[in-house]
């Protein structure tokens, strides 16, 4: 299975550490000796070099200078940086509000060509109408107690996701039909949304793969994930949001991605779904 984006942060930290050792010992020098000429403890140079507790960039500066190499701390830094902007809590993201937070994606969305999307809990944004959008993000702001700017950021939502009919992008997306028959909100916005999916699956640069409950599976049901154009995934968790860069990572991801279009059915029978899924609103 699938690792939580969490354990591929903990890896770049044990990764970090290992090349802070690997300076100390080229240095000739002890753990102690090394603490001593930072200042600090020396169970601080082990909980560092043992990954339990990830530098602060003065920490690098520090560790590099005492051992005489000085020039090795901004790569170091650089790399400290990204594994820390990894996996972000969603509290952190979101204690602004979330209008930001929509806002805050629109240069990546516009300069992608092509996105992948996989859900399994909640209809694709890039497809929301504004009342479905607005009760999802209503029940997001109460779970996170985060500032309720609904309105404002289902607009910010509403203008992001203009770039599936704009511009030169192909959005493929896969779908649980699960997600078809989940009531994130009224019976009429709910209709709404499953009209709006029928009708998005017309345009050229949409392909709306459904798999249903039914399918003998090749891959299990996963958490929602992004990639953008080859290189990059946000990967979503109950608590936090990770950005994945590394090739192997974006491969595995991929990997999945084909994996689970496999197990999906597109067109006609896509299309019996949610007619499906609208007529059992009725019941």
């Amino acid at each position: 299975m699938h690792k939580h984006p969490s354990s591929s942060v903990q890896q770049a930290r044990e990764a970090l550490a290992a090349r802070l050792l690997d300076i100390r010992l080229d240095a000739g020098i002890t753990k102690r000796e090394l603490s001593s000429r930072c200042g600090w403890h020396e169970s601080k140079s082990s909980r560092i070099e043992n990954a339990r507790t990830p530098p602060s960039d003065a920490d690098i500066r520090a560790w590099c200078a005492a051992c005489g190499a000085e020039d090795r701390a901004p790569d170091l830094i650089a790399t400290n940086r990204q594994s820390t902007e990894m996996h972000i809590e969603w509290r952190r993201l979101q204690r602004t509000g979330l209008r930001q937070l929509q806002e805050s994606g629109v240069s990546l969305y516009e300069r992608t060509r092509t996105f992948r999307v996989y859900t399994s809990d909640v209809i694709p944004g890039f497809l929301q109408t504004p009342g479905y959008a607005t009760a999802l993000l209503t029940s997001i702001a109460s779970f996170r107690g985060t500032p309720n700017d609904v309105r404002q950021a289902v607009i910010a939502r509403m203008r992001r996701n203009s770039v599936v009919r704009e511009g030169n992008h192909r959005l493929a997306l896969v779908i649980e039909e699960s997600v078809l028959r989940h009531r994130i909100c009224d019976v009429d916005a709910m209709a709404g949304q499953l009209g709006q999916l029928l009708s998005s699956m017309s345009l050229p640069s949409v392909s709306l793969g459904i798999i249903p409950l039914s399918v003998e599976r090749t891959v299990w049901p996963m958490a929602t994930f992004t990639v953008f154009d080859d290189e990059r995934v946000h990967a979503d968790s109950l608590d936090a949001a990770s950005t994945l860069t590394q090739p192997s990572q974006v491969g595995l991801y991929l990997h999945a991605f084909e994996t689970l279009t496999q197990n999906a059915v597109y067109g006609a029978p896509a299309r019996a779904l949610i007619t499906g899924a609208l007529a059992s609103l009725d019941m």
